[in-house]
C-alpha cells in the first residue's frame, strides 16, 4: 500500500533531521527473524542471502572498523577494501540498517580501550555509510564477568543514538539477575541485543526466552531485541552453521521479539534459508 504524500514527505523530512521513525515491534510478527547480522572481514566483503525469504528487512553490521581498520573511507584509520554500501542498501534485508561502530576482535582489547574505541566510533558515525540509518550499535560486548562494565555508562551518552550494545551471560546469573546488573548501570536511551547463547548450547531456547522477558520487564521491551546464534560447535574445534532442525526452535521461541541471526554470510546459507521455510510450513 502506497503512503499518501503529505505522510511520506513527513517521514522524509524526519528521516533528514536525523529523527528516524520506527515500526512497532509486533508489526513482523510473522515472520521468522526481522534481521540478519553481518560480522564484517576481508573474506566476507560481499555478503549476499535470501534473508529477506525468512521476514528480514534491517541489517546489523558488526562494526565498520576493527583491529584500526577501517571498511568505510574517510576516517583517520586506513580502508584498503571498502565493500559496495550503495549495493547493499538496495538489497531487500538491508532496507534498514544497524550501524556497526569501531571495535577489536579480541574482547579484552575491546574493553581496555572503550574511550579510544568511542574516538573512533565518532569519526566513522561522522561518514556514515549510504545506507538507511536505523540504529548504531557499539561492538564491546558485556556479561556481568565484566566488574567495571558501569564505567562506559558515560562513553555510551557521547554516541549518536539509537545506540545498541550486546550482552550475554557466561555465568548463568539468571535472567531476573542480569537485568537488575544492566538495569542498575546502563543509561536508559541505550538498548540491548541480547545474545542466547543457543550457538555455545549454553542454554536452549525457552531459557533464552525467560531471560528476554526478564529484560523486557527491567527496561521496557523496546528497548530489548534478541541474537539468535546460527552456529554450533565444530567437533575438533571452531563452528558449523546451525540445522533448520536446531536453528527453527530459537526463532520460535522468540516470536514477539525483533530477532537478528548471527550471523549471516558466515552461517546463514540459501540452503538454510529454504531448509528454515519448509520446517515452518511443516509445523503449520
Amino acid at each position: 500500500m502506497a503512503l499518501p504524500r503529505l505522510l511520506t514527505a513527513a517521514l522524509c523530512a524526519l528521516a533528514a533531521a536525523g529523527c528516524v521513525p520506527t515500526l512497532p515491534e509486533s508489526a513482523h510478527a510473522d515472520a521468522l527473524a526481522q534481521g540478519i547480522v553481518w560480522q564484517l572481514d576481508n573474506e566476507h566483503l560481499n555478503p549476499h542471502g535470501d534473508w529477506n525469504r525468512l521476514g528480514v528487512s534491517e541489517l546489523l553490521v558488526q562494526w565498520t572498523a576493527v583491529d584500526d581498520v577501517a571498511f568505510v573511507a574517510g576516517t583517520a584509520l586506513p580502508a584498503p577494501r571498502v565493500p559496495d554500501w550503495v549495493r547493499i542498501a538496495n538489497e531487500p534485508w538491508a532496507r534498514d540498517v544497524i550501524v556497526g561502530l569501531a571495535g577489536y576482535a579480541d574482547e579484552q582489547k575491546a574493553r581496555a580501550h572503550v574511550a579510544e574505541l568511542v574516538e573512533r566510533s565518532l569519526r566513522l558515525a561522522a561518514v556514515r555509510p549510504p545506507v538507511h540509518v536505523t540504529g548504531w550499535y557499539f561492538p564491546v560486548e558485556v556479561d556481568p564477568s565484566w566488574t567495571d562494565a558501569a564505567s562506559i555508562a558515560p562513553q555510551l551518552e557521547r554516541l549518536p543514538k539509537p545506540l545498541w550494545i550486546s550482552v550475554y551471560d557466561n555465568r548463568n546469573i539468571g535472567g531476573a539477575a542480569l537485568a537488575q546488573w544492566l538495569g542498575s548501570w546502563l543509561p536508559g536511551d541505550v538498548g540491548v541485543l541480547l545474545q542466547d547463547g543457543c550457538g555455545v548450547y549454553a542454554r536452549g531456547p525457552a531459557a533464552a526466552r525467560e531471560y528476554a522477558d526478564a529484560l523486557s520487564a527491567k527496561l521496557g521491551n523496546k528497548r530489548v531485541r534478541i541474537i539468535a546464534e546460527a552456529f554450533r560447535p565444530k567437533q575438533g574445534g571452531g563452528f558449523r552453521a546451525a540445522t533448520a532442525a536446531e536453528l527453527a526452535p530459537q526463532l520460535e521461541a522468540y516470536r514477539g521479539y525483533r530477532v537478528y541471526l548471527f550471523d549471516g554470510p558466515h552461517y546463514v546459507s540459501d540452503e538454510l534459508v529454504e531448509g528454515l521455510l519448509q520446517q515452518g510450513a511443516a509445523s503449520k
